[in-house]
């Protein structure tokens, strides 16, 4: 009986070289950058058999949570506008929130939990975490779940 296979999520700096050519070489394809697998491997500097070997087993973290509903977490300074910033920031990016659920705030701060949808967005959602986690107000924000 085979055991299910198992994930990771690791910086890519950790990865050996070939991985992360692998990667860039499906963005070129997808993007249409180049036009065949031949075309692609040329532009990153490997073989057809090394693509062909990994390309179902290397895949960014932003594909693998791209189409889905993720769950970001966010610690929030209980002042007016933080919350509606946050807010701003999923829309601009293309987000599409389905929940939202903020806990009383104790010591100055809220717990909120953002549900969204993003296959629309048009940022990488590493971005975007980024970006909203340097809001004024925003203490942390992380991706939970996806």
């Amino acid at each position: 009986m085979a055991l299910p296979p198992k994930y990771f999520v690791v910086d890519a700096d950790a990865l050996p070289e070939i991985f992360r050519k692998v990667a860039e070489t499906k963005r070129l394809l997808e993007v249409g950058e180049a036009n065949t697998v031949h075309q692609a491997t040329g532009m990153t500097g490997i073989s057809r058999s090394a693509f062909y070997k990994y390309k179902d087993a290397v895949r960014p973290f932003n594909d693998m949570l791209n189409g889905r509903i993720v769950t970001f977490q966010f610690l929030l300074r209980d002042e007016p506008g933080v919350l509606s910033a946050v807010l701003n920031a999923f829309a601009a990016s293309g987000g599409n929130i389905l929940t939202i659920n903020q806990n009383i705030p104790s010591s100055g701060c809220a717990l909120v939990t953002i549900g969204a949808e993003t296959s629309g967005l048009h940022i990488p959602i590493e971005e975007l975490v980024t970006s909203a986690g340097k809001l004024t107000g925003v203490v942390r924000c992380e991706v939970l779940a996806g």
